[in-house]
């Protein structure tokens, strides 16, 4: 069934059908061919539903939503402006900055690019920012959230490879800070060769003083998350439901911007982006289980540490292919999809499935601002108004700090390991 399955949903990528479709249509195609009943998909598609962790997803998103959609929004960029925004290109570091602390918020990429990009990207053109270079900039920050806990990419690699996702969560915090800092260098270099503006927030210490103390009630959200899971206090779903009511209690009684359409809105974008998520994870399980019952997992982990002499050959053969695979799916998918094969893999070669959670992570994210599909890319270079060639030429020293993370999670396990 396997060959089936794999040329049909490669196929039916290949003509633009939506990937969670393609899983399904693969995997229909194969248990026709092979003569078995298509009950089977309807109890596949079921099953990963009946998951007490993966209520954390929608929780955690509703809590990013309400943050994101108030004035946290405002005081996160003028606190970012306040650190950052005196060094040269200082609205583009400011796009860094709000990315990591976003990310403590929403854990979404995608989120993060479309909130930090329509904030930031039309000052900085009117600043003198290039429109390809403040696209690049938003695109390829905004992937500092999937590190920064708490992540959803993290939360579905844990549900996959049973590793907990407490030890996820705090083993994303460094990466998802060396990956921040090199694309600050990254900006403050490019920045000095453009002669790009100082964008300070001017006010004095009064004004520092209040935006601080106006953002510390969300600030401490992330804070919140990983003590709570850190001490035992209480499971990662339960922490979530806990975001939520976080986010209520701080939007309603210390911004007192709260108010039923806000909580409409953010209702409405929580179940479409579980909706979607969902539907992928259910696709990914019916693929998974063909997989496993042809001992797919098995055979290739074997073949992988019999073709490759040494680990550390694995390891970059491993890169490779997410490399290749991130540039064409979007990051859930791949990681579903991906996940169960490379965690066979990785116990074969005694990689801690930690680090291989992050390097993963890290890998595929990369794509979220890679042609063709590049979510954050397109979402970015449409804000700007750029041209998706323009954005790619400017990309270039984000790929390569990119990859010199990537690099160090894969070789260096204390990063990621604790």
């Amino acid at each position: 069934m396997t060959a089936p399955l794999i040329g049909i949903f490669l196929v039916l990528l290949a003509i633009a059908v939506p990937v969670a479709h393609a899983m399904l249509g693969g995997v229909a195609a194969a248990l026709w061919l092979d003569g078995k009943p298509m009950a089977v998909i309807a109890q596949r598609l079921y099953t990963p539903t009946q998951s007490f962790p993966m209520l954390a997803i929608p929780f955690f998103i509703m809590a990013g939503s309400l943050m994101m959609s108030g004035r946290f929004g405002v005081y996160l960029v003028n606190i970012a402006r306040l650190l950052v925004g005196n060094f040269k290109g200082g609205l583009g570091q400011v796009s860094i900055i709000g990315s990591v602390m976003f990310g403590g918020v929403s854990g979404s990429a995608v989120a993060d690019a479309s909130a930090l990009g329509n904030a930031l990207i039309p000052v900085q053109k009117r600043e003198g920012y290039p429109a390809g270079f403040s696209a690049a900039i938003n695109s390829a920050s905004s992937t500092v959230s999937v590190l920064i806990p708490p992540s959803i990419p993290l939360i579905l690699y844990g549900l996959v490879s049973n590793v907990s996702i407490v030890d996820l969560f705090v083993a994303g915090i460094l990466p998802g800070v060396l990956l921040g800092t090199g694309m600050f260098f990254s900006v403050w270099l490019l920045a000095h060769r453009l002669n790009l503006p100082r964008s300070p927030l001017t006010g004095g210490i009064r004004v520092f003083r209040s935006q601080i103390i106006s953002a510390i009630p969300a600030l401490l959200m992330p804070v919140f998350v990983i003590g709570t899971l850190r001490f035992g206090v209480a499971t990662p779903t339960e922490v979530s439901v806990m975001a939520v009511a976080y986010s209520l209690l701080v939007s309603g009684l210390v911004y007192r911007d709260l108010t039923w359409r806000r909580i409409w809105q953010a209702a409405i974008e929580t179940a479409v982006m579980t909706g979607a998520v969902m539907f992928i994870i259910m696709a990914s399980s019916t693929i998974q289980w063909v997989l496993t019952a042809e001992q797919v997992p098995t055979r290739l982990a074997e073949w992988v540490t019999g073709a490759f002499a040494d680990p550390w050959m694995v390891i970059l053969a491993l890169n490779v292919v997410m490399l290749i695979v991130g540039a064409f799916l979007d990051l859930p998918a791949a990681v579903l999809l991906l996940g169960p094969l490379f965690v066979t893999i990785g116990q074969a070669i005694g990689i801690d499935l930690v680090q291989l959670g992050l390097m993963m992570v890290v890998n595929l994210s990369i794509g979220l601002y890679t042609p063709p599909v590049g979510t954050t890319l397109f979402i970015s270079a449409g804000i700007a108004r750029a041209g998706i060639g323009e954005t790619v030429k400017a990309l270039m020293p984000f790929y390569l700090v990119a990859l010199l993370v990537l690099l160090l999670i894969s070789y260096v396990p204390f990063l990621t390991i604790y």
